[in-house]
């Protein structure tokens, strides 16, 4: 079975999303980080670093210069958590709940300029094969 075409077509594809949306959300004023970290905590009480990581599959040190720079900004603030003294909770500020409620639904409905011509049959077919193959990478790499 010759799978190398299939796993170039997901590579150049997830590229070519990344392109697509990185335009975007830099037109925006923030880079595809920053936006992730924003769109993830938006609507939240908070969250702690651990779960914003888990979220965002950033990697420690990227997310807090990410997060460094949305403090800067006036974005987000850090507490310590209520729950574990050794971590902090990170919250948005008004400013930055008010930048999540601009931003957010713009880059939506940017994406769904892309995604809406598909339909909704052929998206759902798209999830259920990508879901198929994530769960059979998972499986293979507890082997």
């Amino acid at each position: 079975m010759n799978f190398l075409p299939t796993l170039r077509e997901l590579v150049k594809t997830f590229q070519a999303f990344d392109t697509y949306s990185g335009r975007h959300i830099r037109s925006l004023g923030l880079t595809t980080s920053q936006f992730d970290v924003i769109a993830t905590l938006g609507n939240t009480q908070g969250m702690s670093c651990r779960e914003i990581g888990e979220k965002t599959l950033m990697v420690k040190g990227t997310l807090t210069g990410v997060l460094d720079r949305l403090e800067k900004k006036g974005l987000l603030t850090r507490q310590e958590h209520p729950e574990d003294k050794r971590s902090f909770l990170i919250a948005m500020t008004p400013k930055g709940q008010a930048l999540f409620e601009k931003v957010f639904p713009a880059h939506l409905q940017y994406l769904e300029a892309a995604f809406g011509p598909l339909g909704e049959e052929t998206l759902l077919a798209l999830e259920k094969q990508l879901k198929t193959l994530r769960r059979a990478l998972e499986v293979s790499s507890q082997d």
